[in-house]
């Protein structure tokens, strides 16, 4: 089997631009973990394990994609399922400094396991979970921006407050 990957976040909701993403990695390496990370600091509309799900939809089509949660360092989860590799998306430049910031501190915690960096699709550029959010919020078409069945998720968040 070839190395393995692992492509962290909150996910909430996965979007169009992660998929894409997901998918590119899923052709480089042999076996990729979406790892769904708890993250204290945001406040998530959907549950880790609606997130999960909806991940899980998402990718049925990728065989050697598998959806996971963590809680913790994400080294410690890179290295309890013998991953080499991290994939993270670029959007926009701001996105480099942070992720260089998180990239130098995995090396120092572990410099056996490399971060990848996959410039996300021109059409992607702009996309974030938050935005996604926030036109769903008030009515707005996010179809070309989340898969099918997370657009109906949304719409049913929001209708029901």
């Amino acid at each position: 089997m070839g190395k393995i990957a692992v492509v962290p976040g909150s996910f909430d909701p996965i979007t169009n631009g992660h998929l894409d993403i997901i998918k590119r990695g899923a052709s480089i390496f042999g076996e990729v973990y979406v790892v769904v990370l708890n993250n204290s600091s945001k406040n998530p509309l959907f549950s880790v394990e609606e997130r999960i799900k909806l991940i899980e939809e998402a990718t049925s089509h990728l065989p050697n994609v598998k959806v996971q949660t963590f809680s913790g360092l994400l080294i410690d989860y890179a290295e309890s399922v013998n991953a080499s590799a991290i994939i993270r998306g670029l959007r926009a430049v701001s996105d480099f400094e942070y992720e260089m910031q998180i990239t130098s501190m995995n090396r120092v915690l572990n410099d056996k396991i490399e971060t990848f960096f996959i410039m996300t699709k021109n059409q992607y550029s702009f996309l974030s979970s938050s935005i996604v959010k926030e036109v769903a919020r008030y009515g707005g078409k996010i179809e070309e921006l989340v898969p099918a069945h997370v657009e109906l998720a949304l719409n049913e968040k929001y209708n029901k407050n």
